[in-house]
């Protein structure tokens, strides 16, 4: 549906500035793009710092090199626009994926090429990204992918060793910073790191069912440390459709079932030993919407079906992040939504 027309003073001054008020903005942006984005999408403050005559930058490494002459003002005003016009823009987004490791990467990745409409908020509580793709088993460096997930090596152009049923690519980093570097190019795209959940919205649908519609965030740090103060609220994130790859390790391992389940909404499993063989297929295959509004995947998938782990092995993350970007499209599709919340669901 097209939104309506609006009318109001032109302000040609204050484009270049914080908006007054984002919703005017954002349909006017709408009313723009021929493809556009859900959400608020305020414009960036911009700032234009001239460069000082006579101080003009110089790039010579012989002891010569000048830097354009800025104030620390700029710096911060840069950073600071640019974050909280990307909290105003997610507040309502239509896919938030929940951990940004292998698997969640994968599952934001694939979604947000083969869906250049959809909005996708990625929440990773570590500062970096990457989860355990940094590294391959018992911190080696080499990541070993069953085929035919290396298809996503591929795609990406990240080189590897053919071994027959499998392939090597020598170092975990070289594919998670290929892939990193792909998706968060992505306009539809943002990455919030040191940022963890800490709550679901649940509310029923008009149809009676209850539905999780969102996630409760706060910076990591400050989640952490709940103890040490009396109160520090978070924040909300409206969405229809969360992705989840909690994994099943660290402070805040396999989070979405776990809080499904502490609500008496899902019976959790137990994650089993170690089975490589079996493992992976079973994720693969298992991962799916778990919960209307939750599609979970990965590694997190084992602490709820039961399923064993996988060891070193990365065929099944990718390939169930892959699986996940296609189940949450079917699941988003089925859905009438409005400002984030599920309006009506198609039979």
């Amino acid at each position: 549906m097209s939104p309506p027309a609006l009318t109001c003073a032109s302000q040609p001054a204050l484009d270049k500035i914080w908006p007054r008020d984002s919703l005017k903005q954002h349909i006017a942006t709408i009313q723009r793009r021929q493809t556009a984005l859900k959400g608020v999408d305020a414009p960036t403050y911009v700032q234009r710092v001239p460069i000082v005559p006579g101080k003009e930058p110089v790039e010579d490494y012989d002891g010569n090199y000048v830097f354009a002459d800025i104030k620390e003002s700029h710096t911060s005003r840069a950073m600071i626009s640019r974050y909280y016009k990307d909290m105003m823009d997610a507040s309502v987004s239509d896919v938030v994926v929940i951990g940004a490791g292998s698997a969640g990467l994968t599952c934001a990745y694939k979604l947000a090429k083969s869906r250049p409409d959809l909005r996708i908020t990625i929440l990773e509580a570590g500062v970096a990204p990457g989860g355990g793709a940094w590294l391959g088993g018992q911190l080696q460096s080499a990541m070993v992918i069953r085929k035919p997930a290396h298809n996503l090596l591929v795609e990406l152009d990240v080189p590897f060793d053919d071994e027959g049923a499998y392939v090597v690519v020598k170092h975990a980093a070289l594919f998670t910073s290929t892939i990193l570097s792909k998706l968060l190019a992505m306009p539809n795209v943002k990455l919030f790191n040191a940022t963890c959940v800490e709550d679901l919205i649940i509310k029923k649908d008009p149809t009676g069912t209850q539905r999780v519609n969102g996630v409760v965030t706060n910076y990591t740090l400050v989640s952490m440390a709940h103890g040490l103060q009396s109160c520090m609220d978070p924040q909300t994130i409206t969405a229809p459709i969360i992705c989840s790859f909690a994994g099943h390790d660290g402070p805040f391992g396999a989070f979405t079932v776990k809080r499904l389940a502490s609500a008496g909404l899902l019976n959790l499993g137990d994650m089993n030993p170690l089975n490589m063989n079996e493992s992976e297929g079973l994720i693969v295959n298992n991962t799916r919407e778990v919960f209307p509004g939750v599609v979970v995947g990965g590694m997190e998938l084992s602490e709820l079906d039961g399923h064993p782990r996988m060891g070193a092995s990365f065929g099944g993350m990718l390939a169930s992040g892959t699986k996940a970007a296609v189940e949450a499209a079917r699941a988003y599709d089925r859905l009438e939504i409005d400002e984030g919340e599920v309006v009506s669901v198609r039979q």
